[in-house]
């Protein structure tokens, strides 16, 4: 639902600073808010009436369906590759999806864009910024903000090493015997790097690669460039923001360095400056963490407008792959209802891997073991993060979803189609917004070419398709390609019009055993119910609607197949990996 009818809150400049401040006395010295606070409206341009949006309004409903892409994740030799995914869009989506979250399309010098070198610029590679104004004109955008590092080939870091500004004074570094054994890491290099500046050596903080150098949010001036980086792409057009690693933002030598409160408040007062530019702007936090550390950038309505649903992908992998959904209806009913003005950000598939952080408490080692092993078969790789005392432990599982869903953990089998659609039907079905990686749209395979010639693990899912020859592939109904393309749309296009599946909806965790993963929505008005029903397994299961408690008095009908079941103690048969949607309707 989006707020475009409700009235913006008028907020004078004193109360405005007010709450600046609120937030600033937990990052800087008390003799500096003012200064900052004052920058810091001038860097969003915020007068003395600036419009602040009405609390707890949802920017968004059903209908919303984000795609993931990189922006030449589709390339034809005839155009930039942001004008051919364009083209792909309208041609094959455009009645699918709402909001492009557009993968990082500025100059970078590895990691496939999140080794930013210049945040104000487009990639010439893949177009300019009137091609990125051009997507916004057809969709909503959303853009990683890559807050905690840059890439060590940036302007700025070359400013750093030569002692000028700006950038003299914008990285994290410490002394080389700092004690960093306290830091949770997610790789395994070392964390300091040593640079030679005109004041001599430095030891720079690099938590992603060396070539990643994190900057130093104790500096003001760098958290005033995020605000003017904010600020310069809302006037482009793009209105979703994604924190990019975002958990490991503030440094406190001595600390974990992650999830530390210094981090949630600067969450919080980047919010409140973008939302008061644009009042239906949204910020999404990337936080690969505990579900439970996961939640805490909800803050209370006052953080992230969603969060990424980090455990999702994995549990629901397990859950395909083992034929038990126990761990998936559990980790479900501990989810906390998202309350109006926050949502899920759901995915199953990104750019990045099958986080194996998320599903610390839940999964068993060896059930974690179980599957790594079955994705390592199924052509699957693995990523590693340091532990504490030089052990490495698996971080992620890279492979792509369609391969990760090919068989289950006794070996490949015929019904991979069957189980990757089952797994969108339950993404698309659950509380919150679901978002869908391109190549899960198109179902591409595993790249080991292109891990081969990158040497990077995450490149396996990160397939660039010749447009030409991608369009042949869609246009053949027996490809698999096409196949899941006309299921996945004819899901959304369900989901879409059923006011129970808005992201905050209701939603309750039904038990019908392990095998049967079962859940009811209802809408806001209570006026629609629909009880989703999917077959996790490669076996027929029986369900009996008695044990639904559908109510006699109404009408009840599978939205994706179209049967209609007058009889509310039926018994019928699922076939393996059939999901139902059943909705009622008043007789």
């Amino acid at each position: 639902m989006n707020d475009a009818g409700h009235q913006p809150i008028i907020e004078n400049r004193q109360g405005l600073l007010f709450r600046i401040k609120t937030h600033l006395r937990h990052l800087y010295s008390p003799d500096k808010l003012d200064d900052i606070a004052d920058a810091l409206l001038k860097t969003m341009t915020l007068t003395d009436d600036a419009l602040g949006p009405e609390p707890y309004q949802n920017h968004w409903d059903q209908a919303d369906v984000y795609l993931i892409s990189y922006a030449d994740s589709i390339i034809d030799e005839q155009q930039v590759p942001l004008a051919t995914l364009h083209q792909f869009l309208n041609t094959y989506l455009s009645n699918s999806v709402s909001t492009i979250h557009l993968l990082p399309f500025y100059p970078y010098s590895s990691d496939d864009g999140f080794a930013v070198i210049d945040y104000y610029q487009v990639n010439h590679s893949v177009g300019d910024w009137p091609d990125i104004q051009s997507l916004a004109q057809d969709y909503k955008l959303m853009a990683d903000v890559v807050l905690n590092h840059c890439s060590a080939r940036s302007g700025w870091f070359e400013n750093f090493k030569a002692n000028k500004h700006p950038g003299k004074d914008f990285f994290f570094h410490v002394a080389p015997n700092t004690d960093t054994s306290q830091v949770v890491r997610p790789r395994t290099h070392d964390l300091l790097k040593e640079v030679e500046t005109p004041d001599g050596t430095r030891y720079v903080w690099c938590t992603f690669s060396h070539d990643q150098v994190d900057f130093d949010f104790t500096n003001p001036k760098v958290l005033i460039e995020f605000a003017s980086i904010l600020k310069f792409y809302l006037d482009k057009g793009i209105s979703v923001f994604r924190f990019d690693a975002v958990a490991f933002l503030w440094k406190v030598p001595g600390t974990s360095c992650i999830n530390l409160k210094e981090t949630h408040e600067a969450v919080k007062l980047l919010r409140l400056l973008v939302e008061h530019y644009r009042h239906d702007a949204i910020i999404i936090t990337e936080t690969n963490v505990p579900n439970r550390e996961n939640l805490m950038y909800f803050g209370n309505a006052n953080e992230a407008h969603a969060i990424y649903n980090f455990s999702l992908p994995p549990l629901l992998v397990n859950t395909l792959i083992t034929g038990n959904c126990a761990h998936l209806k559990t980790w479900l009913m501990s989810l906390p209802p998202a309350q109006n003005g926050t949502a899920y950000f759901n995915f199953i598939a990104s750019h990045d891997g099958i986080g194996l952080r998320p599903v610390e408490g839940i999964l068993s080692q060896q059930e974690i073991d179980e599957m790594i092993n079955t994705m390592i078969n199924f052509g699957g790789r693995v990523s590693w993060r340091a532990l504490k005392g030089g052990k490495n432990q698996p971080y992620e599982i890279n492979i792509a979803l369609f391969d990760a869903l090919s068989g289950t953990i006794k070996g490949h089998d015929s019904l991979q189609i069957a189980r990757f659609i089952c797994a969108h039907a339950i993404m698309l079905a659950i509380e919150g917004i679901p978002a869908i990686y391109i190549h899960s749209f198109i179902a591409t395979n595993n790249d080991h070419d292109k891990v081969r010639l990158s040497n990077q693990n995450r490149a396996i899912n990160r397939h660039r398709w010749d447009y030409p020859q991608l369009s042949a592939l869609l246009d053949n109904p027996y490809s698999q390609h096409a196949q899941v393309l006309e299921h996945l749309n004819r899901l959304i296009a369900i989901r879409k019009k059923q006011p129970a599946f808005h992201p905050n909806a209701t939603q309750y965790t039904l038990h019908l055993g392990v095998h049967l993963f079962a859940f009811w929505r209802q809408s806001i008005d209570r006026k629609q119910s629909i009880f989703a029903v999917n077959n996790v397994t490669d076996q027929p299961q029986k369900l009996l609607l008695s044990d639904l408690n559908l109510i006699e008095l109404d009408t009840w009908t599978d939205l994706i197949s179209g049967t209609g079941y007058n009889d509310v103690h039926q018994l019928i048969i699922l076939a393996p990996y059939q999901s139902i949607w059943l909705s009622n309707t008043k007789r």
